[in-house]
């Protein structure tokens, strides 16, 4: 059970640092107009970091798949809600209403519930 937890958090991350480095990309981008100017822009070290942690991630998930139970291995991929929630206030320095964070409290009692058999 150990192991199923340490690669579910380790999904969990490798996805949302995904999309953290695709919103950063995305924030530096102008207008999202097919120009040959706008392809060029997606040619970036966060646009990268992105795929790579995308392709971590979905590794990671093909593997849980194989191995785990799928009413196990989906509710667990909830957690990227948590990692999200602090990256965007702490990387992305956006403002998060407390009420965002009640809901975050609630999918962590969810998936402890879901991974107590």
């Amino acid at each position: 059970m150990l192991k199923f937890i340490i690669i579910g958090i380790l999904q969990s991350l490798f996805l949302t640092s995904g999309q953290v480095f695709l919103k950063h990309s995305m924030n530096k981008v102008g207008n999202l107009e097919l120009s040959l100017s706008f392809l060029r822009s997606l040619v970036n070290i966060p646009i990268f970091a992105s795929l790579a942690s995308f392709l971590i991630a979905a590794g990671l998930w093909i593997y849980m798949l194989k191995y785990y139970n799928f009413s196990m291995a989906y509710p667990m991929t909830s957690i990227s809600y948590i990692f999200g929630m602090l990256a965007s206030a702490l990387i992305l320095h956006e403002s998060i209403p407390l009420t965002r964070w009640i809901g975050v409290v609630i999918i962590v009692i969810g998936v402890f519930f879901i991974i107590k058999n």
